[in-house]
């Protein structure tokens, strides 16, 4: 039998390498500009497009989906012909994938700093970027299990085991996590409520973490590492053992997120439990990479791509060893909602996913275009410096997070709040945040050299698009297969490899959706609560338009020091007309669940319209375009009845006559602000987030009330 010659294409590997670069410069541009936005609010620049409330989500997308994304993409499509011995399924197919991801990304880029937002965080994309993403994703699987299918290697190496999980694992998280009922092409409102929402949300966001951000990455690990290494992996069981308890455990663990919230106790309960189980899966991962240099740490202290991979599996151990800590009751008592968990989150952003990314670059652009990396010294610099912008980057936030979490939490030997006052413990930090952008600064100073040193190196090369190769066709099963073990007999069918992995992330997810969203007793209803007025629903959206849930929370811990700050803990029927929830993950300025009456109605508009007037200090952005911008009235019918569509008990016939009690309830607030010589239009947008602010919490005071 004769070896068949055939083609590898690099250059659809070029290309998510070109986008990988361009991507995480612009995505890591834009968090240097939100870091130094929460130490100087001109830096907002009193523009609606540029505030932090609406660029923030575009930085963690255009991190995660657009740098990330393309770099996953990238490095499967490199590893995946070479471990198959086949060039790609379909030319066509990686052409669309490529250029549809780009489209999506791009589609991001304009639709989030125009306010078109979900506010589901890692998935803010409205509906129909939704829909693209699920078919670019199938595009990308066909193109996948078709280059899997013609292959001409029987056994499928553990790196493919890691992107077939991959796959599969994220197409479930998009679609549950993206049922939403659309109002209209730009606006949409989550078929979940409330507690339901948040548990959908927190098990796709803590997965979106596991399935994009860690088993890709993982899978390139096993490819690269010996690659570069030149030296097989430590242990063929352990990567069984990794594998399968990765991605068995991992689909657990997003309840840990919810700790001390409304969720049920069973649930947070599970999520701890295998939180902390994760440790011995994740750890089993980096250690199977670092063993793989045993014996050739001489070579580590020289070659600094082997540097890169040891700093980002060393930070991928870290963060997995922190994210289990941080599931702790007591931990997450302290940690959560401050920036601790920025720091964690960036621990392995930085350290893992860009170190492993810079490597890879480093590695594979030099082969492609069959020439020596420009510049070795330009690339150790890179190394030095991007390790010291994670320290000056992680270490100041987990001081912050340590401050926060103490401030919030201290009473005076008489028994009262000592920092009663949020904005004291916001003042307290400013100087970590400084340092913050300071290592950020030094970090993407150090991928734009690297972007430097590869242009250079491609230009002193040339790119081998079609990369000659040959194999021998793959043979028929000898009898003998049969007595493989049963591992080896799974990895000859990547069919069959996908319908077990399928069925081993849906064990959990079964056990922890389904009681909460099916059984309705587990969200037991308050009778005082009710759906919000026309008004309010129009606030709302507002609200979720301006990004305002990514600085606050709107739900109270049953901590005595919350409870002291902010009025009554939070109950589960508080939310049921909540589509989305609006739990927040980052206290930047205070919880907002008991507003409502707390202040007049002057107070929150002159609060919107300059913070720093009502709390000096403040670093809020100011809101001066809702006082110029007409509230859109014509959108109330369909959000009524979108509503109602969703179970919110609207009146039969409602959406025909809402405006009028919109009009009605937004000619009081008006007259209200006339009273304190504020004249400002009832039309406008200001008085709509002014009646949301004011009716937080207020339903379950009434029934405070009622009850006494």
């Amino acid at each position: 039998m004769q070896p068949e010659k055939f083609y590898y294409d690099n250059k659809i590997v070029r290309n998510f390498g070109i986008a990988t670069v361009i991507w995480g410069i612009i995505g890591m541009l834009v968090g240097l500009i939100i870091a130094i936005q929460l130490y100087q609010p001109e830096m907002n620049m009193h523009n609606q497009y540029t505030s932090f409330g609406r660029v923030r989500p575009l930085h963690t997308n255009a991190v995660i989906f657009a740098f990330v994304g393309n770099a996953i993409f990238m490095g499967v499509y490199y590893s995946l012909q070479r471990l198959m011995k086949a060039r790609m399924f379909s030319d066509v197919l990686s052409k669309i994938h490529f250029w549809g991801w780009q489209l999506i990304i791009v589609s991001a880029v304009i639709t989030l700093p125009l306010g078109i937002t979900t506010s589901h965080e890692y998935a803010e994309l409205e509906w129909p970027i939704d829909i693209l993403i699920t078919i670019i994703w199938v595009v990308f699987g066909i193109n996948m299990f078709g280059t899997i299918i013609k292959r001409r290697e029987r056994h499928i190496y553990v790196a493919i085991w890691f992107y077939i999980a991959t796959f599969v694992t994220i197409a479930v998280l998009h679609i549950v996590n993206s049922l939403e009922i659309p109002v209209s092409f730009t606006k949409s409102y989550m078929v979940f409520a409330g507690v339901q929402d948040a548990l959908v949300q927190w098990w796709y966001g803590h997965n979106a973490v596991a399935f994009f951000l860690t088993t890709p990455y993982l899978g390139m690990m096993y490819y690269f590492l010996p690659k570069m290494a030149n030296r097989p992996i430590y242990s063929y069981k352990l990567s069984i053992l990794h594998f399968w308890a990765l991605i068995f455990i991992y689909i657990w663990a997003g309840p840990h997120h919810l700790l001390y919230s409304t969720l049920p106790g069973w649930a947070q309960s599970l999520g701890v439990v295998f939180s902390i189980m994760l440790i011995a899966p994740s750890w089993g991962g980096m250690i199977n990479g670092l063993l793989t240099l045993r014996g050739a740490w001489d070579k580590v202290r020289d070659d600094v791509i082997l540097k890169f991979m040891v700093v980002g599996l060393t930070a991928y151990g870290m963060a997995t060893f922190e994210g289990p800590m941080l599931s702790l009751k007591q931990v997450n008592a302290i940690g959560h909602f401050t920036d601790w968990i920025i720091a964690h989150v960036h621990v392995g952003a930085l350290g893992w996913n860009g170190f492993l990314t810079f490597a890879i670059l480093y590695w594979l652009i030099p082969r492609i275009y069959k020439t020596e990396l420009y510049s070795k010294k330009m690339a150790s610099f890179h190394f030095w410096i991007g390790t010291l912008g994670i320290l000056f980057y992680a270490i100041p936030m987990y001081w912050s997070g340590f401050t926060q979490g103490l401030m919030w939490k201290e009473f005076t030997p008489e028994g009262i709040l000592k920092y009663p006052n949020f904005l004291e413990t916001t003042m307290r930090i400013i100087p970590m945040h400084v340092m913050r952008s300071i290592g950020g600064t030094m970090y993407l100073t150090g991928v734009i050299i690297m972007a430097v040193n590869l242009y250079k190196t491609a230009v002193r090369g040339k790119l081998v698009a079609d990369e000659a190769a040959e194999a021998m066709p793959l043979e028929k099963l000898r009898p003998e297969a049969s007595n493989e073990r049963w591992h080896r007999r799974l990895e000859r069918k990547p069919i069959l490899f996908l319908v077990a992995s399928l069925i081993v992330i849906l064990i959990g997810t079964f056990v922890e959706l389904m009681p909460t969203l099916t059984i309705s007793s587990n969200i037991p209803t308050i009778a005082s609560v009710k759906p919000y007025t026309p008004l309010e629903l129009q606030g709302r959206d507002i609200y979720i338009r301006e990004g305002c849930v990514n600085c606050h929370s709107q739900t109270i811990r049953p901590f005595r020091s919350e409870t002291e700050r902010y009025g009554e803990y939070s109950k589960a029927g508080e939310f049921v007309y909540d589509h989305p929830f609006l739990w927040g993950s980052k206290r930047t300025g205070p919880d907002l669940q008991r507003e409502g009456g707390k202040y007049g109605d002057s107070w929150h508009f002159n609060h919107l319209m300059d913070p720093r007037l009502m709390s000096p200090g403040s670093i809020m952005p100011e809101y001066s375009w809702l006082i110029k911008q007409k509230l859109d009235t014509n959108t109330t019918g369909a959000k009524i009845r979108a509503m109602q569509s969703l179970g919110v008990p609207y009146p039969t016939g409602y959406d025909k006559i809402a405006n009028n009690d919109l009009d009605k309830q937004a000619k009081g607030i008006a007259d209200n602000l006339a009273k304190d010589h504020i004249k400002v239009k009832s039309n406008k947008e200001i008085v709509a987030i002014i009646a949301y602010l004011q009716r937080l919490g207020t339903d379950i005071k009434a029934n405070k009330t009622a009850n006494n």
